[in-house]
């Protein structure tokens, strides 16, 4: 009962003091960022010794942002629009709904969240546009590169190279490092809460349609846990019924390396 109300009081802390802040805006908007997130990246390190692991701090703190709104294009920048460091609590879309986690649960405080989830989401965390991430395959290799995430080892893995184009970004060659999806149901216990799941496109130009982590729920069933665009929040759903009414034929699967540390900037 206790761990229960604490993940309601994060919640309703989250909920009541909603933040943006945004690199180069007055120091007040960045002031106000702090608490919120300094007091769940605390939750989580404050309960050994479960949330010893960092699996576990990513199942605590998402489980806290169950029920914050979906929105797409929460970050401000373009190739001709200054590119500004974007952090947010009170709406995601898939993408920076598992940034934001995963920062907060390799972060020891509010400035190591910071500085994490700059080198999660820019090439060697310059906060610039052509540095950003636009593909979910350039986010997961980069991931791999900077130490952060290691790829869950699967049987039958496979890789998959796909030529894609976002916007204006031109047209490139993606690698894959890709599990099939029946590989994923026959071998769940491979799989631990707060693994990363991407679901691989089928159309063309397209890497991923979809991201969001692995959760096993109190009786064990796997779960999938997202901002989901169609429901319009961040929620839990059966990981099978969602990659059989989205035909998913396979997905990329990334586990936090436990015991990251955030370097200086």
């Amino acid at each position: 009962m206790q761990r229960g109300a604490t993940r309601r009081s994060v919640v309703r802390m989250l909920a009541a003091a909603p933040f943006v802040a945004v690199a180069g805006t007055p120091a007040s908007a960045e002031a106000a960022a702090r608490p919120s997130i300094a007091r769940l990246i605390q939750e989580a390190r404050a309960r050994p010794p479960a949330l010893a692991n960092v699996s576990e701090r990513m199942d605590f703190i998402s489980r806290a942002l169950l029920g914050i709104r979906y929105q797409a294009n929460t970050l401000i920048g373009g190739p001709e629009l200054p590119e500004r460091f974007v952090v947010r609590d009170d709406a995601f879309d898939c993408v920076t709904f598992c940034e934001f986690v995963l920062a907060a649960a390799l972060a020891r405080d509010y400035g190591e969240f910071e500085t994490a989830l700059r080198i999660i989401r820019y090439a060697h965390g310059k906060v610039i546009w052509g540095e950003r991430n636009h593909y979910f395959a350039e986010w997961c290799r980069r991931a791999v590169e900077n130490g952060i995430c290691k790829p869950v080892a699967m049987p039958d893995a496979v890789t998959i190279e796909k030529a894609v184009q976002w916007g204006n970004q031109g047209r490139r060659q993606v690698t894959m490092n890709a599990v099939p999806a029946a590989s994923v149901r026959a071998n769940s216990g491979r799989l631990e809460n707060g693994d990363i799941v991407g679901f691989l496109s089928r159309r063309p130009n397209l890497d991923f349609f979809h991201t969001g982590l692995i959760i096993f729920d109190d009786d064990g069933a796997l779960m999938l846990r997202s901002a989901a665009q169609s429901r319009r929040r961040v929620l839990d759903e059966p990981l099978d019924r969602f990659m059989a009414v989205n035909n998913v034929e396979n997905v990329a699967l990334l586990r936090a390396v436990d015991g990251w540390r955030v370097s200086p900037a």
